[in-house]
């Protein structure tokens, strides 16, 4: 990995910007990980959602909700070209930051590789492993 890599991550809501992180999750989740397509689109309007760049390129994505249950952090997604570059930590680190003060509940669905990245922020595993998507995964809540 080169070295000072500029790396941020931002909150969006320009539609180009969305339209970057659409594209993120659509060749991650879509593309790469054979997700339905069907699955992948839904409660666009109601989630804030946020783009990392690496050097200015968009890199990853991700967003968070509110449920009936609390504050879901879903859709993380960084490009292989820019895995091991931190970015997974940097969007977890900003998505919490973002969260309402009165986010008492904050649990999401992690994809097994993922676990143990999660779980350097607090999050534990709640729950059988199970199915989403065709893809593994736990139940995480923030403790």
């Amino acid at each position: 990995m080169p070295e000072n890599r500029n790396i941020q991550v931002s909150k969006v809501t320009d539609p180009a910007d969305l339209e970057k992180v659409f594209a993120i999750r659509r060749e991650v989740f879509v593309v790469e990980q054979d997700c339905p397509p069907e699955l992948e689109w839904e409660f666009e309007d109601e989630s804030t959602h946020f783009l990392a760049t690496v050097d200015g390129e968009p890199a990853g994505a991700c967003r968070w909700r509110k449920t009936d249950k609390g504050y879901k952090l879903e859709r993380f997604a960084v490009l292989k070209k820019f895995r091991g570059f931190g970015l997974g930590q940097e969007l977890v680190r900003t998505v919490l930051a973002d969260l309402p003060d009165d986010a008492n509940y904050i649990y999401m669905h992690a994809q097994l590789p993922a676990v143990t990245l999660y779980q350097r922020f607090g999050f534990e595993k709640t729950g059988p492993e199970f199915e989403e998507a065709g893809i593994r995964h736990y139940k995480m809540v923030k403790k």
